[in-house]
């Protein structure tokens, strides 16, 4: 049996899961996240069993921010998205075998940010500023201490000889320093970046690129 360890950028799975399967609620996007690791065990086969899920995000915001649009100031933590993930982390409490690892969040460079579609809209003159609405402005907010909590626990499932595989649900190529020493002491490191594009020379840094997002789906 390979013994597995699964590791989930959160935001990044947030983000992708989505774009494929819409909006859903804390306790069905909890199970949709649960099934999807499972498939990556089940689907094995050369048979593998699951050491554990990490997953890896930051407590919602809790910020008082002014927003442009709405020139008042608004009280993240009474917020839907706060309550969302709020619920979301309770729910994935109660999975058999998931370990929330929580970084913060950089709360006093948070701003809002005119999203890209907007930006081109007024640039080529479809829109105007009185066109604006909510849904156009993004809350720019950036993690701290994510991808060190990853790299963390990459190198001590490693040493520990804890595991025999790593899959890495993620698409970023801050992973790549750990992953080097995890492949150089024997374990296969498995990368699922859920049908995102990534660099090509990240490819000599993995033994290998899976996913469990069905071929159908749109990238």
């Amino acid at each position: 049996m390979i013994k597995t360890a699964i590791m989930v950028d959160g935001a990044f799975y947030r983000k992708r899961a989505y774009h494929f399967w819409g909006d859903k609620t804390p306790a069905e996007r909890a199970q949709e996240l649960d099934q999807y690791c499972k498939r990556h065990i089940k689907e094995e086969k050369a048979g593998a069993e699951l050491y554990r899920v990490f997953y890896y995000d930051c407590p919602p915001a809790t910020k008082k921010l002014y927003h442009p649009l709405l020139n008042q100031t608004v009280d993240l933590s009474k917020t839907p998205q706060y309550q969302w993930t709020h619920e979301f982390f309770k729910e994935l409490k109660h999975l058999r075998k998931f370990a929330l690892r929580l970084g913060t969040l950089a709360e006093e460079q948070a701003h809002y940010n005119l999203s890209p579609s907007a930006t081109r809209k007024l640039l080529n003159g479809s829109i105007t500023t009185k066109d604006l609405t909510e849904k156009d402005f993004l809350l720019n907010i950036k993690q701290k201490g994510v991808d060190m909590r990853i790299g963390v626990d990459i190198a001590s499932v490693t040493f520990k000889k804890q595991v025999d595989r790593i899959i890495l649900i993620s698409g970023d190529s801050d992973f790549v320093p750990a992953s080097k020493q995890s492949r150089r002491e024997g374990i296969d490191f498995i990368l699922d970046p859920m049908r995102s594009n990534i660099k090509d020379d990240l490819f000599e840094h993995i033994d290998g690129m899976r996913t469990k997002v069905p071929p159908n789906k749109q990238t």
